[in-house]
């Protein structure tokens, strides 16, 4: 049986995106992981396409590099993968909670300082992580790409979403309005909503994903029941078409945001926001208070 994960742990608490010497991989408990995820930040210029008001991403300090070395990523993937499994990393301070769970890695995240689909060797990217997950052994450690799916209909992502299905891969895609107008509001893109749309129905239609919403308050107010009947409405649109969703992962602010007025829900309000998702698309959804 797996073991519980806390959310009160302070390595589920710190997803902090640096680790030692590092410049581009970093470990974290994830709770939506179900333990060790390795995250793989190919964003570290911190450039990204949405500019939402709850990114806890610092813009302020300069970044550490702002090139991206696939070899220099290979061997940080290598060098945690094998600390992890020597149990290093339960060694460590920050992991003192977690016991022995940071030996097993649960998946290799594709989730940075910014959108890990702008950049523009996104699929050499991916091989160079499937490389280190099978010459590591690594069968039943998934690749997951986190995304906010303004990407994926270019022709380098989709060629890099063919090695993540061919890896045990997953995708997380971001759907966090139901109109134009909410998704303007919260995520501030210049990319069309209709794009993110299409995006999504595309990639679904190839594979399952999970749509991965963050419900919050804006100026104290949670989303108003019009706008989360239209979210609903766009899920179950996607459905229609051909889409194939694994679940929505729904969850809340968990760290500083840069707008002030940008405030997390209680569980109680995340878990009434799920259970009308339910009610109203037949899909599974898991809560991350």
């Amino acid at each position: 049986m797996d073991e519980p994960i806390s959310r009160d742990w302070h390595a589920v608490k710190d997803h902090s995106r640096s680790w030692q010497d590092l410049l581009y991989v970093y470990p974290v408990v994830s709770r939506r992981s179900g333990g060790l995820s390795i995250g793989v930040n190919l964003n570290p210029d911190k450039r990204c396409n949405f500019d939402c008001v709850y990114c806890e991403v610092d813009r302020r300090t300069p970044p550490r590099t702002t090139l991206l070395d696939l070899e220099v990523i290979r061997a940080e993937l290598t060098v945690l993968v094998r600390a992890a499994r020597l149990g290093e990393l339960a060694r460590h301070p920050k992991f003192a909670e977690t016991g022995e769970l940071t030996r097993r890695i649960r998946d290799i995240a594709f989730s940075g300082d910014g959108e890990p689909t702008m950049v523009p060797n996104f699929a050499d990217c991916i091989q160079v992580a499937a490389d280190v997950r099978r010459a590591e052994g690594l069968d039943e450690t998934k690749l997951v790409l986190i995304t906010d799916a303004a990407g994926l209909d270019k022709a380098d992502v989709k060629r890099g979403l063919e090695i993540l299905d061919a890896n045990h891969g997953d995708i997380w895609a971001k759907l966090d309005a139901g109109t134009e107008a909410y998704y303007r509001l919260v995520n501030r893109s210049h990319v069309r909503f209709d794009r993110i749309l299409a995006n999504l129905l595309m990639t679904a239609k190839v594979r399952p994903i999970a749509i991965q919403t963050l419900f919050l308050k804006v100026h104290g107010e949670a989303m108003s029941a019009g706008e989360l009947a239209a979210y609903c409405g766009r899920l179950q649109s996607l459905l229609e078409a051909g889409a194939r969703i694994r679940e929505v992962q729904a969850y809340t602010i968990a760290r500083p945001t840069p707008e002030v007025w940008a405030t997390k829900l209680d569980p109680d309000e995340l878990n009434t926001t799920a259970d009308i998702i339910r009610r109203e698309t037949g899909l599974p959804v898991s809560v991350h208070t």
